[in-house]
C-alpha cells in the first residue's frame, strides 16, 4: 500500500510533465492565460515539465530498486515544491502535489 501511493505520485508527475510540455496551450487556457501570455511562458512550462519528468523518473527508480530513503527524500522535495507552487502560482497545487506525496511519506515511514 505504501509503495502504491508513491507510484501514484510518479504517475501524477508524468501527467504534470506532459501537461506542461506537450499540453501547455490547453493548460494555460484553463488557467485563464491570454494567447500572448501562453506563448511568452511556453519555454518556462517546458522547463517545468522537464523537472516533473525528472522527479518522476528518479522516484520511480528509487521505488523500483527498493531505495526507501531516496524515495522519502524525493517525496519530501515534492511536498516542498508543492508548497512553493501554492504560494507563488495557484492554491490548488499543494492539494494535488503535496498531499499525495505527504501521504506516501507517512506510509513509507510507517510500513516501509
Amino acid at each position: 500500500m505504501s509503495v502504491a501511493l508513491a507510484w501514484l505520485v510518479v504517475v501524477l508527475h508524468l501527467v504534470f510533465a506532459l501537461a506542461e510540455s506537450v499540453g501547455w496551450s490547453q493548460m494555460a487556457r484553463r488557467f485563464g492565460y491570454s494567447r500572448e501570455a501562453t506563448e511568452h511562458t511556453r519555454s518556462l512550462a517546458l522547463n517545468q515539465g522537464a523537472y516533473n519528468a525528472g522527479i518522476a523518473v528518479l522516484l520511480g527508480w528509487a521505488l523500483a530498486t527498493g531505495r526507501t530513503d531516496a524515495a522519502i527524500a524525493l517525496l519530501a522535495f515534492i511536498v516542498a515544491m508543492g508548497v512553493v507552487g501554492g504560494l507563488s502560482v495557484r492554491w490548488t497545487i499543494p492539494v494535488v502535489q503535496s498531499v499525495p506525496a505527504l501521504g506516501a511519506i507517512a506510509l513509507l515511514v510507517a510500513w516501509g
